[in-house]
């Protein structure tokens, strides 16, 4: 479903099941998903297509990696404030300061329309895909 003109969404999990459902439900969402194993493969995957790059869908523990899927987030939305940020996990819940301002967390396991919903409310009209426009939430 995706094509080279859709806005592009970056999935970082470790869990290949999980991260191949996150791209699914993405993609039907409208997005060109891009995976990334843990936070280092998702920052140069940023690095490399930041400015096209609307939305980072993390989980939050990716061994080997030392730096959290709350690091990611932050470190996004630092440097790419463009982006919208969907954190996921079934076993951590964020802190006070784990998440950037903006930023959603979700529980896993998530379904599409949990995904959709928040996808809704994060991204600006002109940044969500026409097939996330004709969803109603």
């Amino acid at each position: 479903m995706s094509d080279e003109f859709a806005p592009s969404a970056i999935v970082a999990d470790d869990d290949a099941i999980i991260r191949m459902d996150a791209v699914d439900i993405l993609e039907d969402a409208g997005f060109r998903a891009h995976e990334a194993c843990h936070t280092e493969d998702a920052i140069k995957l940023l690095e490399a297509i930041g400015e096209s790059v609307c939305l980072l869908f993390s989980d939050v523990h990716m061994p080997p990696s030392k730096r959290t899927g709350f690091d990611l987030a932050r470190e996004c939305a630092e440097r790419w404030p463009h982006v919208g940020i969907i954190v996921a996990s079934g076993q951590a819940k964020p802190g006070p300061d784990d998440l950037p301002e903006g930023a959603r967390f979700i529980s896993k396991p998530f379904s599409a329309d949990v995904v959709h919903e928040h996808l809704h409310e994060i991204l600006p009209e002109g940044q969500k895909p026409e097939p996330l426009k004709k969803r109603v939430v």
